[in-house]
């Protein structure tokens, strides 16, 4: 995999407040890495640094081999960033302004044209594409954002909160765009929306005051959480204190956590020793016993559990 963004203890600091702390890591092309965390955290903070925006109290940034700082115009070059918020000249419709942006990145002429319009196809503008800016929704002020981020083909996409405002259709059409530009591209994108990250990652990140605590696939991710390979049951007409107890005996189970009842169903959560694979073995109890089984399946864990595990909330720059 050619690495398209090499980051090196990067920090950054506000007077007295640390806001990156030694962040280190690399961004292959073919990579989607969803930058995860609470507000505060360091995401923005980290994004502005390797876009060349703010610059580091230390460290490094490269991108596609130039250094942000030494180098920052080659650098720039490859990058398409839509930072937070989706700034734009609020007066200027979506067409002169991706045609103004177009021509800042050196395009003209028919090129310019034929881009402009490819771009507007790829994020649905067609409709407002007549209209100022500033009596644009929301989520059509994010899509002029992502516009300009992706309109001269950049090698590396940096995304703040790319489907922020949008509106669930809009949300799929956005995330079906980034996974299809993703093979050729590095991408870094920053969400506060976990379905995203299953929906487009193929790596998630988790930063907390500053520092990377977890990196990983999501599913890896997912491994790190409470209810990971957990087995959860539902049964119709059984006794809860007696299926606990009978549960508890099923080799490889650790312990079995009634989960309530509703009527006459009862819901059992029941965790296995050192992650096994209980599955089968609960299955074949549940039929052993002639149990009247409503619900069965494993549980993979959830990716919201890992991050409240991992992060805290307290900071104040982001």
């Amino acid at each position: 995999m050619t690495t398209m963004v090499e980051i090196n203890n990067l920090r950054k600091t506000f007077g007295s407040i640390v806001a990156v702390d030694g962040v280190s890591f690399t961004v292959g092309k073919g990579e989607v890495l969803g930058f995860l965390g609470p507000n505060g955290a360091g995401k923005s903070t980290t994004m502005k640094m390797i876009t060349g925006f703010l610059t580091p109290t230390s460290g490094t940034v490269r991108v596609c081999g130039h250094d942000v700082q030494e180098d920052a115009l080659a650098a720039k070059t490859r990058i398409g960033y839509l930072p937070e918020g989706a700034p734009a000249y609020q007066d200027m419709t979506p067409a002169s302004f991706l045609t103004f942006i177009g021509q800042m990145r050196g395009l003209g002429g028919d090129t310019l044209k034929r881009t402009v319009a490819e771009t507007v196809e790829k994020v649905n503008l067609q409709s407002v594409l007549d209209q100022s800016i500033e009596t644009l929704s929301k989520g059509f002020k994010r899509r002029v954002g992502l516009a300009q981020a992706i309109l001269h083909d950049p090698d590396v996409l940096v995304l703040d909160e790319p489907t922020d405002g949008l509106d669930p259709n809009q949300k799929y059409e956005v995330r079906a765009l980034i996974r299809a530009m993703a093979q050729e591209k590095a991408i870094i994108l920053s969400t506060h929306i976990l379905e995203e990250v299953h929906a487009v990652c193929s790596r998630a990140m988790i930063i907390a005051n500053g520092k990377v605590v977890s990196d990983g696939t999501p599913t890896e991710l997912e491994g790190q959480g409470p209810t990971h390979n957990t087995v959860v049951i539902m049964v119709k007409g059984v006794d809860p204190v007696m299926a606990r107890e009978g549960l508890r005996t099923v080799k490889g189970v650790k312990r079995v956590e009634d989960r309530g009842k509703d009527g006459d169903l009862v819901r059992l959560r029941i965790y296995p020793d050192e992650g096994q694979w209980i599955l089968p073995d609960i299955g074949q109890y549940a039929r052993d016993q002639g149990w009247n089984v409503e619900q069965l399946y494993q549980d993979r864990g959830q990716l919201d559990d890992v991050f409240r595990l991992l992060t805290t909330t307290n900071q104040a720059i982001s």
